[in-house]
């Protein structure tokens, strides 16, 4: 997926451990874990509004677009 979920970077930078957040935001660790490890295919917008208020940061601070390349052409 050309999206890339770079919340335990803002994490680490913040210095703010994934279970604090987690009940910071009303999430399980659970699910905060397959959203760091980009196994979801969607997040809703309140919820990521409730991340970057709590980590005081961007959405774009958070989800990097790197598009894929194509394969050569024989």
């Amino acid at each position: 997926m050309p999206i890339v979920i770079q919340l335990d970077v803002m994490l680490a930078t913040r210095k703010v451990k994934s279970k604090d957040l987690a009940a910071a935001i009303g999430i399980t660790e659970a699910n905060l874990s397959l959203l760091k490890q980009g196994k979801v295919k969607g997040i809703r917008l309140a919820t990521l509004e409730a991340i970057c208020s709590h980590l005081q940061c961007q959405p774009a601070d958070l989800l990097i677009y790197q598009p894929q390349s194509d394969p050569p052409k024989a």
